[in-house]
């Protein structure tokens, strides 16, 4: 088979297609060079902008594990405030059921001393018909020891004064210093001779001194003291009766009293447990004090008291005595101790005794 001529045209066309194809190469070379460009420079950004998203996101991190600890912190002091608010509200159901029966009590108290006033009043107007007035020469023969009242104040007081064996308790705990918390926490720091000179512990000892004045000529009698514990006023007397015939006892008695200078808590318990320490038992009993117990038998191991707590301590003391002597008391007057008065009514009632809160001028 001959040979195919190459020809011109042929030679041509091939030229003109390599040079197209380089134009296109040229071409892709050029628009490749600028998007490579244009993408690296976009990659810079975003990587950039990668950067600073992740730096964020580390702080906002950092920020929600502060804010977790917050929050459980908050939490935590929801729960102890809540804690809080319950015994709160539990203390101020107790103060107000507190406040109820002291406003009972206080209403009874009041119905007692109006229901004292008009015995009272009857009392005068039956002495002033009878026309019973001893006349003085008489009066001072039964009595063994001279008291002076002040004016009329030295009026009938119902008090049961007989009997052969008269066992008088002289409260002397520092609350016989004053009526007022307040005065008794200034008195009480004081020296020996202003305590001695208190105008409270200083009309407890006329009280003191005016039962032994008027204690039947035949009878015996002994005079104690308690605080925190019981003991006798006249020094070597302990467990023994005195004689109210005999000067010396009597005088010897009321002036040791005036020697001593009130202080300590009150335990109602050791002195009711003298009763057991006498032999005979007294047939009589005279109290002197201004409220509740502060303590029982033993030390309290708190130096704060309640008034359930001293209501308690009452009734455990009580329980001491002898259900068939009597207890008269006489009540001083003594701030925040609302529940004393019905307390010791009460145990007059029971015991057969008498109550007696006097006006501040007596005896």
């Amino acid at each position: 088979m001959p040979r195919r001529k190459v020809t011109p045209f042929s030679l041509s066309f091939l030229d003109i297609m390599f040079c197209g194809f380089g134009a296109v190469v040229l071409l892709v070379l050029i628009l490749n060079h600028d998007t490579v460009k244009t993408r690296n420079e976009v990659f810079t950004d975003l990587r950039a902008e990668t950067v600073r998203l992740e730096k964020e996101v580390l702080i906002g991190e950092e920020d929600l594990v502060e804010a977790r600890n917050s929050l459980q912190a908050t939490e935590k002091e929801i729960v102890l405030m809540q804690g809080q608010s319950e015994r709160v509200i539990n203390t101020i159901e107790d103060l107000e059921i507190e406040i109820a029966q002291m406003s009972r009590e206080t209403l009874a108290n009041r119905a007692h001393i109006n229901q004292l006033s008009t015995d009272l009043k009857s009392l005068d107007e039956q002495k002033k018909r009878l026309g019973a007035v001893a006349p003085a020469d008489r009066d001072a023969g039964e009595k063994v020891r001279e008291f002076k009242g002040e004016g009329d104040r030295q009026y009938l007081t119902g008090l049961k004064m007989g009997g052969e064996r008269i066992l008088i308790l002289m409260d002397a705990s520092a609350s016989m210093l004053d009526e007022t918390i307040i005065n008794i926490i200034r008195r009480r720091n004081m020296s020996d001779a202003s305590r001695k000179n208190a105008p409270k512990w200083q009309r407890a000892l006329k009280t003191a001194d005016w039962l032994v004045s008027n204690l039947p000529a035949t009878s015996q009698f002994q005079l104690y003291t308690f605080n925190t514990a019981a003991r006798p006023a006249l020094a070597g007397s302990d467990g023994k009766w005195l004689q109210a015939s005999t000067r010396t006892d009597v005088d010897g008695a009321v002036n040791a009293l005036r020697e001593l200078a009130p202080a300590g808590g009150t335990s109602l318990y050791h002195a009711f447990s003298v009763v057991k320490a006498l032999q005979p038992r007294p047939d009589n009993i005279l109290l002197i004090t201004d409220g509740l117990p502060t303590q029982g038998r033993s030390k309290p191991l708190s130096t704060t008291v309640s008034s359930d707590k001293r209501l308690d301590h009452f009734e455990k003391a009580v329980r001491v005595l002898d259900a068939k002597i009597p207890v008269n008391t006489i009540l001083l007057p003594m701030e925040g101790d609302a529940w004393a008065a019905a307390a010791f009514w009460q145990l007059a009632i029971q015991s057969s005794g008498s109550f007696l809160t006097p006006s501040r001028d007596w005896p």
